[in-house]
């Protein structure tokens, strides 16, 4: 089968999916071209079955916002009657969907059909699904998409809540690529970023409002009075400047390490005792399977799909959003108890292989052959 696969190439939660989706599917003999602006960045050197092609930005002066979705639309129109794909999958509703659809009715007029399926991987439906002018525009993808599938049973009940749409909505969950390989001298690397007796507390993310980063440093500040700590924050964003002052603020600054962006996160979590995940929504929480998947238990808020994955009082502990005292309960009651630790560590790791990429990547191959079957 000839895949397409539609994501942005970012650091993000659906860039990283869409791309150990497409290196999978490729492994399993498929080949997968990746459409977007720029390289995945989790894409690596050069795979057997994958392929890469750029949506070039035109700069007319014309245009103050140049027409991303209208070039997109283009080059999906070129490569699937160039390369001869048989499905195109879109992951996040704007403008990708629509490009899709855009893209669909153009080859539709020349004599060429093409599915698509939509995924739906959370603030395309709970932050931008928010804005009224974009409910239309959504709405519309969601039920010209010839399959949705949404990451967590709480996006799907957000998006028909929020969007004009009966369209069957598939759950599959995201997922943790197989055989992830602890890495040689943990001890010795874990010793760069703390002292022997010190925990390491860890936080990843892309540091939006959304991921209340600030609540983070208050739950380890909370922590540090008690157990000899440090606080592993990886990730950048909008909200880091007020970060590393708020830092200053609570005289952490000898506790804790910012790393900024990097491209592989198992190594920093591998090293840490805990995972900090106090966000106002995820969607679905794959940072936390990330942490859970190298054994680490994870301390997070009970919102939206972060349920579905962190078990509370087995994997974890879940609170309510913004309740930083009872996180840093949580947090400690795991510290200091060396035994129960062990137990949740273990518990982690096992939860994770339930979202082995072995077991979700036949679910999406089920819906494309399908699809496919249709079109022929």
């Amino acid at each position: 089968m000839k895949i397409g696969i539609v994501l942005y190439p970012t650091f993000g939660g659906s860039g990283v999916v869409g791309t150990e989706l497409g290196k999978a599917f490729a492994a399993k003999g498929h080949q997968v071209h990746f459409i977007t602006y720029s390289q995945p960045v989790r894409l690596g050197s050069f795979r057997e079955n994958i392929f890469y092609h750029e949506v070039a930005i035109s700069d007319y002066p014309l245009f103050e916002y140049q027409p991303y979705e209208t070039e997109l639309t283009s080059k999906m129109v070129d490569v699937v009657k160039y390369e001869g794909l048989d499905i195109l999958h879109v992951h996040y509703a704007i403008p990708h969907a629509s490009a899709a659809f855009m893209a669909k009715q153009i080859l539709k007029s020349q004599g060429i059909h093409i599915p698509f399926i939509t995924t739906l991987h959370g603030t395309d439906i709970t932050l931008v699904g928010k804005d009224p002018s974009f409910e239309p525009v959504i709405s519309f993808c969601i039920n010209e998409s010839d399959a949705v599938t949404a990451v967590s049973e709480s996006l799907k009940s957000d998006t028909y809540k929020l969007f004009q749409t009966k369209r069957p909505i598939h759950v599959i969950p995201n997922f943790i690529a197989p055989n992830i390989e602890p890495s040689n001298g943990l001890g010795e690397v874990r010793r760069k970023y703390a002292c022997d007796g010190e925990k390491i507390l860890c936080h990843v993310s892309n540091f939006r409002k959304v991921k209340r980063v600030e609540d983070v440093l208050h739950i380890f500040s909370i922590v540090n009075k008690q157990v000899r700590s440090k606080l592993i924050l990886a990730g950048d964003g909008p909200e880091r400047h007020i970060i590393e002052r708020l830092v200053r603020e609570l005289d952490l600054g000898a506790n804790v390490i910012f790393l900024g962006k990097i491209r592989d996160t198992a190594h920093v979590l591998e090293i840490s005792d805990l995972f900090l995940l106090p966000s106002e929504t995820e969607s679905f929480g794959l940072a936390a399977l990330e942490a859970m998947a190298v054994g680490v238990p994870v301390i997070s808020s009970n919102t939206g799909g972060i349920p579905e994955v962190n078990i509370h009082g087995v994997t974890g502990f879940l609170s309510n959003v913004g309740d930083i005292e009872d996180m840093a309960s949580n947090a400690l009651n795991l510290l200091f108890n060396e035994e129960k630790l062990t137990t949740f560590k273990n518990n982690a790791l096992a939860r994770a292989h339930d979202f082995d990429l072995v077991k979700i990547l036949p679910m999406y191959e089920k819906i494309y052959f399908e699809l496919v079957g249709k079109s022929e």
